[in-house]
Order: structure tokens, then C-alpha cells, then sequence
């Protein structure tokens, strides 16, 4: 089982558009879109499409691809460009502009996008004269049925002579943007529907947005989009704001046609491979291959726990039950280019992303999902959070947080954390000894503030499929933190085995919590 691909078709044509497209100036008709008479468009605007949508029946909807399009493979898709002299707002100088996809390959049904100007709503018609069919045999004529794929959103993010792509929407209900020196990793989604159960996964789908014209001084972009699936549908805003972490603050008013039986709320996509943690099954000249190496939880009691990710052999479902999360991110902390070795992905750009709660969020759980995968093609990790209290059929259902996507200073406890987690007993191992060793390395501001009296304990605990036989705690001279060395035993092969460390001086918490999972063999 995969998760949907749009995340990684996502990330090849935006390297595309960096090296073959720059961006954009917008010659497409606007057409008014609200007959009746100006208006001031919001949120609530959309919120109530949203109930009336879900007050009705559900209709899937079609492909509407012509053959020309839908023989594509993924190659010629990508040589379809949308023209850079095209792009919405770069004749006005305004700060952001806007470029287009084109359908085709597995982005199959239009969205509606609309420009607010004021207080009048008019659609940005799709005209295929705006596109660049490369060395497709395509007649631009027979496009003219069909609409947008998505969109991006360009900003002078990492210099004053070029507007750098900031946000993309794209497939379903996936997003993603970019802080400066930042290269596209991970997604959001604006929603997870039964993620990781047998029944099967729900997408659900942005239909239609809404976009605000910046002014010429604007900092900042809002968005406002309509999510529809079977059984859910929702009003969303987005805004944007570029910068050293671009934050998007995201506004959703959902509502059900029918019970869900889980709902995943502010998610989180992203891909791991391999890393310091799990070795490579294949030869690879790469060390580490990963969009993101850990799970970061910030519990409402002040608690930090690290779950370091990894590759199951086969599906792999584990959640932290919270009450009023302080936040959650899929990190990415491993930031040298030594750890990767990898000349054209750069992993160590991707960015983290880290969900920040507006308002209290009460009980339920953050999940993460880990999706065996062969290679780094496939999108296998999900966190989300899933409230204790389901909406109600036909009831609103508020949320509101931020999202930021972070490198250079990202979210971290205050204390301390975890910099590695390495599998193996290297000369510690007996040849009779079936045990397996874990080396987790912790680094952090505490402990330059540290008494030389004070030696750190490591505190480990296990399930009842583990025994921890043995741990130790040693000063890294490398790195001014400190080392921890785990030994255990498993029970049960076919069973996973949960660990839970920390390190502490005294009575005195040291450190966040390391969370970790042996997946079953």
C-alpha cells in the first residue's frame, strides 16, 4: 500500500520549474464570476458552500482527459511548461505571482481559481495557449475543455531579482511551500481520511480556491479553498507568509455526510528510505535517503518525545494519546550534506514542518503512519492528529493552526535532544549474544550549563516483548553532548518491541523523550 504520488510528481516538475520555467506573467481572461453584484468574499462565504455541498448527495467526479493527455507518461507530462510570460500579476510589479499547472498523468479532474480584486470574484478562465507542450504532438485547440491542475505561488524569497516558488497546490488536497534555502520535501494535506486501515483511504479533494490580489506593499497571500470527498466537506484559508520559516496559518470549517472512521486532522506526508537507524537493503552509495528522520511531539504537559522514523517490512500504526498538544512536526534534523552524499536531491534542504495548535485542541492522539516502500519514489509516512470526540453529521467542526517549514532553526525542546539513533553493537557484540544495540546521541543547551559533578543516568524502559539487558551513558568528546548506549532483547520476532528513554541528572529531566520502535522482523 502507497500513499498518493502527487507529493513526488509534486517535486520533480518544481525542479523542472526552477531549471526550465523561472516564473510567470498572466495574460488569461478574468471573467466576473458573481453576476449578482460586487461583494466582499471571506471565509464564511465559502464555509456555507461548504454546509450547502455536504447537505447533498455525492457525485465522483470523471476524468475529463482527452487522449492526447491521458497517453502521456510521466516525461512528456512533465514537458508541458506553463509559459513564464502568463503569470498572474507580474505586469502590475505586484510581490507575489501566480503559475499554473496543467492537467494530465494522474491529475486528471480540474480545480475552479478565482482571483479576489476587491469586492468582485472573478474565475482565472484556463486558455491552453498559456502552456508549452514541449515535444508533445498536441493540438492546443482540443485543450480547450479542460482546466487547471493546481497552482503555484511565487515570492522574492532568497533574492530581490527573482521570485522564488513559495507554495504549491497540487493533487487532492496536498500543499506544500518553501523557507528560504529550503528545497521541496515533505507535503500537508488538508485533510487524512482513514489513513492506514484496511478499508482503504479516502482523498479527500480542493475543488475550487479563491486567491486575494497582494497589494503593492502586502507581505503576505490568503487563500481560500473548497474540499469535497464522499464524506466530508470543508472551508479552508490559508495564509501565507514567506520568510526564513514561510508559515502558512491555516483556518478549516469541516463537515461530514457521514461518520468517519478516522479523521486525520493537520497532516503531514512525507518519505523515509533509510538512515543512521536502518541500513540500506540494497547497495547504496548514499548513507541516509529521507524527506524527513523523526516524528517530533510537544505534549501539553511540557513532555518532548522523538520518534525516529523508519522503513517496516510491513505496516506499522503507533500514536501518542495527548491532551491540548502544544505541537507536532515530521523533522528533518539531519542537515550536513555528509549524511546524504546526495548531489541532485539534497536532502539536507528539505525542510521540517512543525503544526502549531491555535486554541485548545482537547483529547485524542497524534498517529504516525509508516508504509513499507522499495524506493524513494513513495510517499510512506503520515502524522496527524485524530480528536478523542468525532464531529457530528452536519455539524461544523472548527480548527486553526500554523504550519511552518523550518531548516535552519527549527522547533526543538529547550533542554535537550536526540542529534542520532544508530542500530548495532559493533565490538560490544558477542558472537553467542542475541541482543540488539541501539546508540542514541543527545545534544542540547542543558548541558553546557551542566555541573562537572553531575553525571547523566540513562532511563530506559520496554514493552512486554523487550528486555533492556543494559544501558550506558558516556560524554560524546565529539560533539560536547552525551551518549547513550541501549542493549535489549526480544521476545517474540513477530511482535514490534517499544522503548522509551531519557537522560537525567539526579531527579532533574535532562532531556526530551526518545520513543522508539523495532518493527518486527
Amino acid at each position: 500500500m502507497y500513499l498518493n504520488l502527487s507529493q513526488r510528481t509534486q517535486t520533480r516538475i518544481s525542479a523542472l520549474a526552477r531549471a526550465r520555467i523561472a516564473v510567470l506573467p498572466f495574460t488569461a481572461a478574468l471573467l466576473l464570476a458573481s453576476p449578482g453584484g460586487a461583494f466582499a468574499f471571506d471565509f464564511n462565504n465559502v464555509a456555507k458552500q461548504a454546509k450547502d455541498l455536504a447537505a447533498s448527495s455525492y457525485s465522483k467526479p470523471e476524468s475529463n482527459l482527452p487522449k492526447e493527455i491521458s497517453n502521456l507518461d510521466f516525461e512528456q507530462y512533465k514537458d508541458i511548461r506553463f509559459r513564464p510570460e502568463k503569470s498572474a500579476w507580474r505586469s502590475q510589479k505586484l510581490p507575489f505571482e501566480l503559475a499554473f499547472f496543467h492537467e494530465g498523468y494522474s491529475f486528471d479532474q480540474p480545480v475552479k481559481i478565482s482571483e479576489i480584486n476587491g469586492q468582485s470574484v472573478r474565475e482565472i478562465r484556463f486558455d491552453p495557449s498559456d502552456f508549452d507542450f514541449g515535444a508533445n504532438k498536441i493540438d492546443p485547440r482540443k485543450m480547450r475543455a479542460l482546466g487547471f491542475a493546481g497552482f503555484r505561488v511565487h515570492f522574492p524569497l532568497n533574492t530581490n531579482k527573482y521570485k522564488d516558488e513559495v507554495l504549491s497546490f497540487l493533487g487532492a488536497s496536498y500543499f506544500r511551500a518553501l523557507g528560504k534555502d529550503q528545497t521541496y520535501g515533505l507535503s500537508a494535506r488538508g485533510l487524512a481520511i482513514d489513513t492506514g486501515l484496511s478499508s482503504g483511504e479516502e482523498f479527500p479533494r480542493f475543488t475550487e480556491f479563491w486567491i486575494e490580489r497582494p497589494k503593492a506593499s502586502d507581505k503576505e497571500l490568503t487563500i481560500y479553498a473548497l474540499l469535497n470527498s464522499r464524506r466530508v466537506t470543508g472551508a479552508y484559508r490559508f495564509v501565507l507568509k514567506p520568510g526564513v520559516d514561510t508559515t502558512v496559518d491555516v483556518k478549516a470549517q469541516l463537515y461530514l455526510r457521514e461518520n468517519v472512521s478516522k479523521l486525520g486532522l493537520a497532516p503531514l506526508t512525507s518519505m523515509f528510505l533509510h538512515g543512521d537507524n536502518q541500513r540500506s537493503q540494497v547497495e547504496d552509495y548514499r548513507p541516509e535517503v529521507h524527506d524527513s528522520d523523526g516524528l517530533s511531539v510537544a505534549s501539553g504537559t511540557g513532555e518532548w518525545i522523538w520518534r525516529p522514523l523508519v522503513n517496516p517490512k510491513r505496516l506499522l500504526v503507533t500514536s501518542y494519546s495527548l491532551s491540548n498538544p502544544a505541537g507536532f512536526g515530521l523533522m528533518q534534523r539531519d542537515r550536513n550534506f555528509a549524511d546524504y552524499q546526495d548531489l541532485d536531491a539534497h536532502y539536507e534542504k528539505r525542510p521540517s514542518a512543525w503544526v502549531q495548535p491555535k486554541g485548545n485542541w482537547g483529547n485524542g492522539r497524534v498517529e504516525l503512519v509508516q508504509i513499507p516502500t522499495p524506493d524513494e519514489t513513495n510517499d510512506n509516512i503520515v502524522a496527524f492528529w485524530v480528536p478523542e470526540t468525532a464531529p457530528k453529521v452536519g455539524q461544523p467542526f472548527n480548527l486553526e493552526y500554523t504550519l511552518s517549514w523550518q531548516k535552519d532553526a527549527e522547533k526543538r525542546p529547550p533542554l535537550s535532544w536526540v542529534t542520532q539513533t544508530r542500530r548495532g553493537l559493533g565490538v560490544l557484540k558477542k558472537s553467542d549474544d542475541n541482543s540488539i544495540g541501539l546508540v542514541v546521541d543527545f545534544d542540547g543547551p542543558v548541558f553546557k550549563k551542566l555541573s562537572d559533578k553531575v553525571q547523566p543516568e540513562g532511563v530506559v524502559s520496554s514493552d512486554d516483548n523487550g528486555k533492556v539487558l543494559e544501558t550506558k551513558v558516556e560524554r560524546n568528546d565529539a560533539t560536547g553532548g552525551w551518549r547513550m548506549t541501549v542493549r535489549v532483547r526480544r521476545n517474540e520476532d513477530n511482535k514490534p518491541v517499544e522503548l522509551r528513554g531519557f537522560l537525567r541528572g539526579g531527579s532533574t529531566t535532562l532531556s526530551e523523550t526518545w520513543s522508539y520502535i523495532l518493527p518486527p522482523n
